[in-house]
């Protein structure tokens, strides 16, 4: 038997939001609304009780109570319902209400005053004779007192319940708009770097086509080789040792570009390999560092071009960190402002920002070569903590 069917449905959906919640919540908001009416009608009956001699007022006039009560529920409570799928306004349903409570106790005013105390006797000795103005104004006084208190058994517990869960609602909508911006973010940040770097590197085989066509045919095998992982459609995040893996290839291509002016160190500490790092998030340094430094360098320094890449552990502040050392031995920082074309430092340092809040981009330059240092984090896939 459905456990809405009968009476017990009929009562649930008088009870205000009670027909959107789960059966057993919305029970026990009908038996506390229920006690809290019922423990009001005692109270309003209790002086009476005290200074009556007699029984019958007594349970004459809680009797009453309870039926008036019932009834302005039931129709505050058909009066609500009606005006909620109205979507009507807060003004509207509180006039709506008050009209409401004016109406059944003026009703049951006139009723008690003119039907039920001349058919009970015993009701006349409840206090002096009250006049029909004093009787009306102060039934509707009685009224309010009531509709307050069916607000505060069935309406306040919903609007409560209600505003709660449309601020966890808020709050889950504001968490999903906030990881959907970032995650629109990182694409676009990734879909400008990867064209970025395919411009600078068909330059540089166009450079071979003439030269050493056989070179150039077997760098282009490379360069596929580095589109295929850099599209693919992987998450953001992978194991240090793949981006390692995919900066060599990529180093491989400018060696052999500017043989006999640049060449490449790699110093990379085993213990990193399964860390994981945004996906060519270095490559940027390191075309800044041959760009800007290795294949910079002024006539008084000798020796060809060198771009060390360097990647170890470090603890600091308790914590354990990745640090990733992209040096060249150029010429070092000019003074001047950072050039108006300097995409790369900025989508790493914002690419960092997004994913690893605590992660630290900086940069040493000196007379003999510039260094960028990345500091990150250092979750794996086995201990995903660090991610954020």
């Amino acid at each position: 038997m459905d456990e809405r069917s009968g009476l017990m449905g009929w009562l649930l959906r008088l009870v205000p939001g009670a027909t959107s919640q789960p059966t057993a919540l919305a029970k026990n908001r009908l038996v506390i609304g229920v006690t809290i009416l019922l423990l009001s009608m005692v109270l309003q009956t209790a002086p009476l009780a005290v200074r009556s001699q007699q029984v019958e007022p007594v349970v004459v006039r809680f009797g009453w109570y309870v039926l008036e009560m019932a009834t302005l529920a039931v129709a505050l409570s058909t009066a609500y319902h009606h005006n909620q799928r109205r979507r009507a306004t807060i003004g509207a349903t509180l006039a709506w209400t008050i009209a409401i409570s004016a109406v059944v106790s003026l009703v049951f005013v006139l009723l008690y005053t003119l039907v039920v105390v001349p058919a009970v006797p015993s009701l006349r000795s409840d206090g002096p004779p009250r006049t029909m103005a004093f009787s009306i104004t102060w039934g509707l006084v009685v009224g309010m007192l009531h509709t307050g208190v069916w607000a505060l058994a069935f309406v306040f517990p919903y609007v409560a319940e209600d505003a709660r869960l449309r601020a966890l609602e808020a709050d889950k909508l504001k968490i999903e708009a906030e990881q959907l911006k970032i995650s629109a973010e990182l694409s676009r940040l990734r879909s400008q770097l990867e064209p970025h770097f395919l411009l600078n590197t068909l330059n540089a085989i166009a450079g071979l086509v003439n030269e050493n066509p056989r070179e150039a045919r077997r760098l282009i095998a490379c360069l596929g080789e580095l589109l295929r992982d850099a599209l693919h459609d992987g998450d953001e995040l992978q194991p240090l040792e793949d981006e390692v893996a995919w900066l060599r290839r990529y180093a491989e291509i400018l060696e052999s570009r500017h043989a006999g002016t640049l060449s490449f160190q790699w110093d990379i500490e085993p213990g990193t390999k399964r860390t994981l790092v945004p996906r060519l998030l270095l490559q940027p340094l390191v075309e800044n560092a041959v760009k800007h430094g290795a294949l910079r360098r002024t006539k008084k320094q000798e020796g060809c071009g060198l771009v060390t890449v360097r990647v170890r552990l470090a603890d600091s502040d308790a914590k354990r960190k990745v640090v990733c050392e992209i040096e060249d031995n150029g010429p070092g920082l000019p003074n001047a402002e950072p050039r108006a074309g300097a995409f790369g430092l900025r989508s790493v340092r914002r690419r960092l920002e997004l994913k690893f809040p605590d992660a630290v981009l900086r940069m040493e330059s000196t007379a003999e070569g510039t260094r960028s240092i990345v500091e990150l984090p250092s979750p794996t896939k086995e201990n995903p903590k660090e991610l954020s």
